[in-house]
């Protein structure tokens, strides 16, 4: 599996009203779409999630060629035609803990840390299971953690029903739409 994220930062007098009409009119464009497990439709509201208003869909595929399909694909092409062509930050996903409830997330809570040097690969991955797993535990509806084996740094990112009560570390981000995807045929 691969995670995959862009993200568009828009000024501070951006109307984010047209960033949910847009999720709310494609939204579903990307439901049962071939190799996506699925699309996190993210966007932040400055004050509200964050310092800026942001536009950072999050994807995780079940494998390369559907997310390059996407990407070089048309509904991207749309995408950089409205707001330019963003770095795409992809990354090998580590662990994926997903519940069939996914399309009822509302908050998403996204962090990204360094892998401290000397941190062995077998540890990292099963203490970072068992974080994702935790995360699951405590109601998130998705805990997927991934890994830049460039840069060895994690992103972690949880979907919820809504924040939850105990203290979130690093982005928070509402979620305007949860597209679920199927499997590649083969």
């Amino acid at each position: 599996m691969r995670s995959m994220q862009y993200a568009v930062t828009l000024p501070a007098a951006f109307d984010m009203d047209l960033i949910r009409r847009r999720i709310a009119d494609k939204g579903h464009m990307l439901d049962d779409m071939e190799g996506l497990s699925f699309k996190a439709w993210l966007y932040a509201v400055r004050a509200e999630h964050g310092p800026e208003n942001r536009y950072a869909p999050f994807y995780l595929w079940h494998d390369e060629a559907a997310m390059r399909s996407f990407l070089l694909g048309p509904s991207f092409s749309a995408f950089m035609a409205d707001f330019g062509r963003p770095p795409v930050r992809s990354w090998m996903t580590l662990h994926a803990a997903l519940t069939p409830l996914l399309r009822e997330a509302r908050v998403a809570t996204m962090q990204s840390v360094v892998v401290p040097v000397g941190s062995a690969p077998a540890v990292l991955l099963s203490t970072e299971i068992s974080r994702a797993d935790g995360e699951r535990a405590r109601g998130a509806l998705a805990a997927v953690v991934a890994l830049d084996p460039n840069t060895w740094s994690l992103v972690r990112l949880q979907l919820w029903r809504a924040i939850p009560a105990t203290a979130i570390e690093g982005e928070a981000y509402a979620v305007g739409h949860v597209s679920v995807g199927v499997p590649p045929s083969r």
